[in-house]
């Protein structure tokens, strides 16, 4: 009784915490993905292209690029419009403009395996096995499986031109280039050296700087597993030499057509056999889709 009553005094103030119930303005932005796809990492690099006189680090990245799944709806009505906040929401129609932010499944699984190692969502008795079996049947996150977050975004927002899909790993060998597409779809002017400072400040090397000085000033890493770092190997591809085979060969036989749609290798011979649907190539979906 007196948790319920505590709930209604929080909501009666804006105070609970906003997750998928608060208010979406018409020139909101949303930088969108599904749970462990880079999204801190380009959450940094906007917040140091957006403001690039201020010091972003892990204590004031929700002030400067906030997240509706940690912080209270009175917060989230305080912050100044238009807004770009932050969200792993499979597709919402409120969102009109989103910034869509995909990274390969099975370096995904891999990285969510650690955070919730990490976070103490799992036992470590948990093996990778395991947990990528509940990874493939949508188990280890509320925002389903990376099959159905990717696809509800794609199917119902291609083509449009609010809606810009970026690639972790286009990132990761472009940065620069891709930064730039995303100033440009964001209607940020920026030169070369705003460009490049953004990147530099947000760097993977400087990110694991900031998170061992700031751990515990941030939700993400506030009361976690310390020896285990949020910021890890940061690069593309990393599931070869850390993903057993058979998952790899699961994922791939699970979610090839998805795969191939964006553009990622298939190194299982009997999945790279799974044709192209047609009704991708009709539709104007080719490999290396890049929004």
């Amino acid at each position: 009784m007196i948790s319920q009553l505590k709930f209604a005094f929080k909501y009666l103030l804006g105070l609970d915490r906003a997750g998928n119930r608060f208010t979406v303005f018409p020139d909101d932005t949303f930088l969108v993905s599904y749970p462990k796809s880079g999204n801190t990492w380009v959450r940094f690099l906007l917040a140091n292209l957006i403001y690039p006189n201020e010091v972003v680090g892990f204590a004031n990245i929700n002030r400067l690029l906030p997240s509706p799944d940690v912080l209270s709806r009175r917060f989230l009505r305080s912050v100044p419009r238009p807004r770009i906040l932050k969200s792993h929401e499979p597709y919402d129609r409120r969102f009109r403009k989103v910034l869509y932010l995909v990274r390969d499944p099975r370096d995904v699984v891999v990285s969510e395996y650690f955070f919730n190692l990490k976070k103490r969502y799992i036992d470590s008795a948990v093996s990778l096995e395991e947990f990528a079996g509940r990874f493939l049947r949508g188990e280890t996150s509320s925002y389903g499986s990376w099959w159905e977050h990717t696809g509800s975004w794609i199917a119902a927002r291609h083509g449009n031109p609010a809606f810009l899909l970026v690639r972790y790993e286009d990132l990761l060998t472009d940065s620069i280039g891709e930064t730039r597409k995303i100033a440009d779809f964001l209607g940020i002017q920026a030169g070369e050296e705003r460009l490049r400072l953004a990147v530099e400040r947000s760097s993977a090397n400087h990110m694991r700087t900031l998170e061992k000085q700031q751990a515990d000033q941030w939700t993400g890493t506030k009361n976690t597993r310390l020896e285990i770092p949020f910021v890890r190997v940061a690069k593309s591809g990393g599931w070869k030499t850390s993903l057993p085979a058979p998952i790899a060969e699961k994922i791939e036989s699970s979610w090839g057509p998805r795969l191939k749609l964006l553009g990622y290798e298939l190194v299982n011979a009997k999945a790279e056999q799974i044709a192209t649907p047609s009704w991708v190539k009709s539709h104007g979906f080719e490999t290396g889709y890049a929004g």
